[in-house]
C-alpha cells in the first residue's frame, strides 16, 4: 500500500462522520433536485449560541467568548520597525511551553502605512541586500511578513518583526509540514521606472523565534500569476494554489525535492475530465452541480514565468477549468477546500472540496483519479457572502471569513449547520487570515482595514466535543 493510500485509509477511518456531514451539509441548504445549486434561506443552527452585544462596539460573540487586540498598525515591534497596516494571511506553529509564532502577511502597496513609517524614515536601517525589490523614492515595495510569538498561558504577545520585506501585495498563502510560510504576491507588475524587479511570485519564510528578515528569493517555479493562496498536502509535499482573477485556474506545483521548493518543479492545472474548459462559476448555466463529485485531471504548464498575465488562458487552451477568484485554500481532513469569493448564481461565494488520488501525482492517479466537488454555494447573503480566506478547525468544521463591509465568521459542522463565530460591527472591513494556534485554543483573525490582529478564546472544544 502506498504512503497516499495508508494516509486516505487512516481518514476514511478517523473523519468518517466530516464525509457524511458534508452530504449533511448539502440537504441542510439546499433544496431541489441534485441539478440545480439554489439555496433555499434555512435556519441556521448557532451551536454557540446567539451573538452577545459588545459593549465596545468592535465585535459580537457568542456567550462565553472573548477577543482582546494582541497587534494593532503603527505599534512599534521589537525589531523597532512598526506594525506594518492591512495584515491578511496567517499561519500558526508551535513553539513549545504555550507559545505560538504567527506568521502573518500584509497586503500592502506603497501608499499604505509599512513598517518604516509615514516618510519611510526607517527604511535605512533594512540591509539593502534582505529587501526583495527597494522600488524607487515614488514607489516603494512595502508588502511582506511580520512574525509575532504569543503565550497562550498569559494571552500576551511577547515579541513581534519584519520577517519578509520588498514585495508587492502579500495576501494570503499557506503553511508548510516542514515548518514554514509560503507568502504570495496578489499581483503582476514588470519592471518599470518605479520597480526594479517583476512581481507576481511566491516566497517563503520559516518560522523561527528568533527575530530576522528572510532573503527574499522569488519561487519562480511556482509559476507567475496573481497569487491567493497555497496549501501543502503533508504526505506528498505537493502544493495547491488559488489564483484571484474572475476567470482563474487552480494549479498543483509537484515539487523536485520534497521540503525545498527552491530545488524547482513542474507547475500545472487542473482539468475536469471529459469537460475541457468547464466553467464552474455558475453565472450563467450551472455548469457545476452540487453533490456531484468529478474526475480530475492535470495539465502541464511550460511557459510558467510570462511577462504577461496570461498564464491562466495558456491552462484554458489546455481544458483547465475556470473558476470565479479562488481565494482561501486549506489542507484538512486529508483533502483540500478552497473558496472562490464570487462564484455561484449571484456571486455570493462558493466552496469546493477537492479529494487527491491515492497515487496523487503519479502515473498511476489515473487508475483512482482525484475529484472535484462543489459542496458549498448558497446563493443567500444571510448565509453566506464572499467567502474569502478560510481554515480547518481542529475538530474538522470550515472556519470561514467573509470579505465585506460588515462581515462575520463563519462555521460548517460536519452535522451540515452553518453558523456565525463573530460579527464585525465596529469598522467596515473585512476579516482576514482567521488561523487556529496548534492547541486548538485559540483562533486568530485579523480586521484588515482597521489594522488589527485579534486572539479570541473560549469553549471552543464544546464543537469538538459535541
Amino acid at each position: 500500500m502506498s504512503r497516499r493510500a495508508s494516509s486516505r485509509r487512516t481518514f476514511l477511518k478517523n473523519s468518517a462522520a466530516i464525509s457524511l456531514g458534508f452530504t449533511g451539509l448539502q440537504s441542510f441548504l439546499w433544496k431541489g433536485c441534485e441539478e440545480s445549486s439554489t439555496a433555499v434561506m434555512k435556519k441556521v443552527n448557532l451551536p454557540y449560541g446567539p451573538m452577545l452585544t459588545d459593549p465596545k462596539g468592535m465585535l459580537r460573540l457568542p456567550e462565553g467568548f472573548t477577543y482582546q487586540i494582541i497587534s494593532q498598525v503603527g505599534d512599534v515591534m521589537t525589531d523597532g520597525f512598526f506594525t506594518p497596516g492591512l495584515p491578511d494571511g496567517m499561519a500558526t506553529f508551535d513553539a513549545g511551553n504555550g507559545k505560538t509564532i504567527i506568521v502573518r502577511n500584509h497586503e500592502l502597496i506603497s501608499k499604505d502605512f509599512g513598517p518604516f513609517g509615514e516618510q519611510n524614515e526607517l527604511l535605512s536601517h533594512v540591509p539593502k541586500h534582505k529587501v526583495y525589490d527597494m522600488g524607487s523614492a515614488a514607489v516603494r515595495c512595502k508588502g511582506g511578513t511580520t512574525t509575532l510569538v504569543y503565550d497562550e498561558n498569559t494571552g500576551k504577545l511577547e515579541s513581534s518583526w519584519l520577517s519578509l520585506v520588498g514585495t508587492i501585495r502579500n495576501c494570503a498563502g499557506g503553511k508548510t509540514p516542514w515548518g514554514s510560510w509560503i507568502t504570495c504576491e496578489e499581483t503582476f507588475v514588470n519592471v518599470s521606472k518605479n520597480l526594479k524587479k517583476e512581481h507576481g511570485f511566491n516566497f517563503e519564510v520559516p518560522a523561527t523565534l528568533t527575530p530576522s528578515i528572510v532573503d527574499a528569493i522569488p519561487l519562480k517555479a511556482m509559476g507567475r500569476f496573481n497569487h491567493e493562496a497555497v496549501c501543502v498536502d503533508p504526505v506528498t509535499n505537493i502544493v495547491y494554489q488559488t489564483e484571484d482573477r474572475n476567470d482563474s485556474s487552480i494549479y498543483r506545483f509537484l515539487p523536485n525535492e520534497k521540503g525545498n521548493l527552491k530545488a524547482g518543479g513542474k507547475l500545472q492545472s487542473l482539468v475536469v475530465k471529459d469537460q475541457k474548459t468547464i466553467d464552474t462559476r455558475n453565472w450563467k448555466n450551472i455548469a457545476m452541480p452540487t453533490k456531484k463529485r468529478l474526475e480530475v485531471e492535470w495539465v502541464d504548464l511550460e511557459n510558467v514565468n510570462p511577462k504577461v498575465d496570461e498564464l491562466r488562458y495558456q491552462a484554458q487552451r489546455k481544458g483547465a477549468a475556470i473558476f470565479a477568484r479562488g481565494e482561501g485554500m486549506w489542507f484538512g481532513n486529508g483533502e483540500v477546500y478552497f473558496a472562490c469569493t464570487s462564484g455561484g448564481q449571484k456571486k455570493y461565494g462558493q466552496v469546493f472540496r477537492y479529494v487527491p488520488s491515492p497515487y496523487e501525482g503519479t502515473a498511476r492517479a489515473k487508475e483512482q483519479p482525484a475529484t472535484l466537488e462543489l459542496f458549498l454555494e448558497p446563493n443567500d447573503k444571510e448565509l453566506l457572502q464572499y467567502c474569502d480566506n478560510l481554515t480547518v478547525a481542529p475538530w474538522g468544521d470550515i472556519i470561514m471569513c467573509e470579505d465585506r463591509a460588515r462581515p462575520n465568521i463563519v462555521g460548517v459542522t460536519p452535522q451540515g449547520e452553518m453558523y456565525k463565530v463573530a460579527e464585525n460591527v465596529g469598522t467596515p472591513s473585512e476579516f482576514a487570515g482567521g488561523v487556529f494556534s496548534p492547541s486548538g485554543k485559540t483562533f486568530f483573525v485579523n480586521i484588515q482595514h482597521a489594522g488589527m490582529t485579534l486572539a479570541i478564546t473560549g469553549p471552543w472544544d464544546r464543537m469538538g466535543n459535541s
